[in-house]
């Protein structure tokens, strides 16, 4: 007989939105905008959360600037579908380059909430739900990309999560209606 598996945590992985295009307008990369089709596109993803109840704790943000706006979109929407916003940290980790480990060990100093939204950055979202679910090669979020991960110890230890579901942002804004 299969054992049922208890959840303690879900973390909800979610790759910042279209931001403006690198180049001599943004010679500091960490400044650079959503652009309003980022924004609109955005948007309507967070509607297909809703559309999912997608019940969101906290969010924890990089410091960048396309992510902490992408994490503020999440949290009008979570707010619009159940009621009350949840609080948007910043979480220096976040930010490009920093190893799976070192998130996970620093989340439980900032949050003990057991829904929590991490947004971030590309190759590193990938890399840190491969680590939580053991796979051997990471993931490739789209910009808006979303993955719902649970886990059965916080803080996670590797491999020992499980991918729930992953949502390209054309099926979230699709959900979203």
């Amino acid at each position: 007989m299969a054992h049922a598996t208890t959840r303690v945590w879900t973390c909800y992985l979610i790759r910042h939105a279209i931001a403006a295009e690198r180049g001599p307008s943004w010679p500091d990369d960490t400044l650079r905008p959503l652009t309003p089709d980022g924004v609109r596109r955005m948007t309507r993803a967070v509607a297909g959360l809703a559309a999912l109840d997608v019940r969101i704790e906290q969010i924890v943000t990089s410091p960048i600037v396309r992510a902490r706006h992408t994490a503020e979109l999440v949290a009008a929407g979570v707010r619009r579908a159940n009621g009350r916003a949840p609080s948007v940290i910043v979480l220096p980790e976040l930010a490009p380059d920093t190893p799976p480990a070192h998130v996970m060990a620093a989340l439980p100093k900032l949050t003990h909430a057991s829904t929590v939204a991490l947004v971030g950055h590309e190759p590193d979202l990938g890399e840190l739900a491969a680590w939580l679910i053991g796979a051997n090669r990471p993931i490739a979020f789209r910009k808006g990309a979303v993955c719902r991960i649970d886990g059965r110890r916080w803080p996670a230890p590797a491999g020992e999560a499980d991918l729930v579901w992953f949502a390209t942002p054309k099926m979230l804004r699709r959900a979203g209606g």
